[in-house]
């Protein structure tokens, strides 16, 4: 499963250090009752140790779409969830919400990539924010191959010279920018990244928390009330 997004207008990113799951889907106001039961039942009873909810909005010719992906960590899976908006009709009043959860056991991610952007780097000093960052996670061996026409150092060359790419690793890509999403939210991916660089290698989260003895997952609530099942939907 691979979320390659298209260039998009408006994103949300939060963690659970400092707001809980239920907060940041409460936050991004998509349907987070249906997402929150969705993640929950995914999730089967694990107890997570870190999540990253990502919204994204972006324009399909007249159309505005929007769609979310919530990463949730536990101490031997990874589950995404990724759910779509989609009209029925052509004035957009009637919509329908496409699902798709993946659990993904840590022990089968092969790379966790995370790459930075930073302004002025000739005049970089370490208090510098980073201006974005992109998160790419690979674990079934999918691979994405761009592909450009090859040239030559001779500028007055006019041989074909065929085609040059390169081919990246990877299934799932979330790209945070701070001008967009604020500098909290690039922090808030870096700290998943460590999070999950540390499980899938077998080091130690640094909060410990879910380990195995410790307390339990509180359940999702919305209005006073648990999600389970599916009667929590918006």
């Amino acid at each position: 499963m691979t979320h390659n997004a298209p260039e998009d207008h408006g994103r949300q990113t939060r963690r659970s250090s400092g707001e809980s799951l239920t907060a940041a889907l409460e936050r991004t106001g998509f349907y987070p009752r249906l997402v929150g039961d969705v993640v929950e039942d995914a999730l089967d009873g694990r107890a997570p140790l870190a999540q990253l909810t990502h919204l994204e909005t972006h324009f399909e010719r007249s159309e505005v779409r929007r769609h979310v992906t919530v990463l949730v960590l536990t101490e031997d899976m990874l589950v995404v969830t990724h759910v779509d908006e989609t009209p029925l009709d052509d004035t957009g009043h009637r919509v329908s919400a496409q699902v798709s959860t993946e659990s993904v056991p840590v022990s089968q991610i092969a790379t966790v990539v995370l790459s930075y952007v930073y302004s002025e780097p000739a005049e970089y000093t370490p208090e510098d924010p980073v201006r974005e960052v992109t998160l790419a996670i690979a674990w079934s061996g999918g691979q994405r191959l761009d592909i450009v026409p090859a040239g030559c150092g001779d500028p007055q060359c006019e041989a074909d010279h065929g085609y040059t790419g390169t081919m990246a690793q990877e299934d799932l890509v979330l790209r945070i920018s701070a001008e967009a999403d604020g500098p909290r939210a690039v922090q808030d991916a870096k700290h998943f990244a460590r999070l999950l660089r540390a499980v899938n290698t077998g080091s130690a989260p640094a909060s410990g928390a879910g380990a195995a003895g410790g307390p339990q997952r509180p359940r999702l609530a919305f209005a006073g009330r648990s999600l389970r099942g599916h009667g929590g939907r918006q």
